[in-house]
């Protein structure tokens, strides 16, 4: 039975670089976000949604992708752009080896059900240096036109801070911490 790689870490420390460098199959968990107008939908003290919170997120649907993978080697997943705060279509996913990435902010929520539904190869939580990932992420979130510059700026300045316990916090949901040149070695070495 095919397995998934974990790979968490915060916004901007690499997951998806990484996840294409491998070339293997990916399942990109920040697609399981919520719409902007869901009822729960946690909000930050910025008066936007809270993209960093988990109750943003739709963990019970990922694990269904997770586990269709596991025993079909397909699944639908919806494609989530985040500049209009919603899913915009559905893209199919089709597993291509015994191993695949699932990556994203949220990928330690789901560390445990994998674990116990024995599809659970590894858990990694990429690292770098934080002024590193603040501008990388910067970048990336510019690039991609994903909120208005000052927001992206007062949450990257947010998001470094609070760095160092989203690390903690993944290390003790069971993954090990690595950089991403470190992971992508131990997960081409076996």
């Amino acid at each position: 039975m095919p397995h998934v790689v974990i790979l968490a870490g915060p916004s901007g420390s690499g997951k998806s670089h990484l996840s294409e460098r491998l070339g293997w199959t990916v399942l990109r968990l920040d697609d399981f976000y919520h719409p902007a107008d869901h009822p729960e939908l946690p909000l930050s003290t910025l008066g936007i949604a809270d993209w960093d919170h988990p109750g943003s997120w739709d963990r019970a649907a990922a694990m269904r992708a997770i586990n269709e993978l596991c025993t079909v080697g397909r699944t639908q997943v919806p494609v989530y752009d985040i500049s209009v705060s919603r899913a915009t279509g559905t893209r199919e996913v089709v597993l291509t080896g015994d191993r695949f990435i699932a990556e994203g902010l949220f990928a330690t929520e789901i560390i445990d059900d994998c674990r116990e539904a024995g599809v659970l190869d590894a858990a990694i939580c990429l690292t770098r240096p934080r002024p590193l990932v603040f501008a990388l992420r910067l970048a990336r979130d510019l690039r991609e036109s994903r909120k208005p510059p000052v927001t992206l700026v007062r949450r990257g300045w947010r998001l470094m801070k609070d760095q160092p316990r989203v690390i903690a916090e993944a290390v003790a949901a069971g993954c090990v911490p690595m950089h991403p040149r470190q992971a992508y070695r131990a997960l081409t070495s076996r």
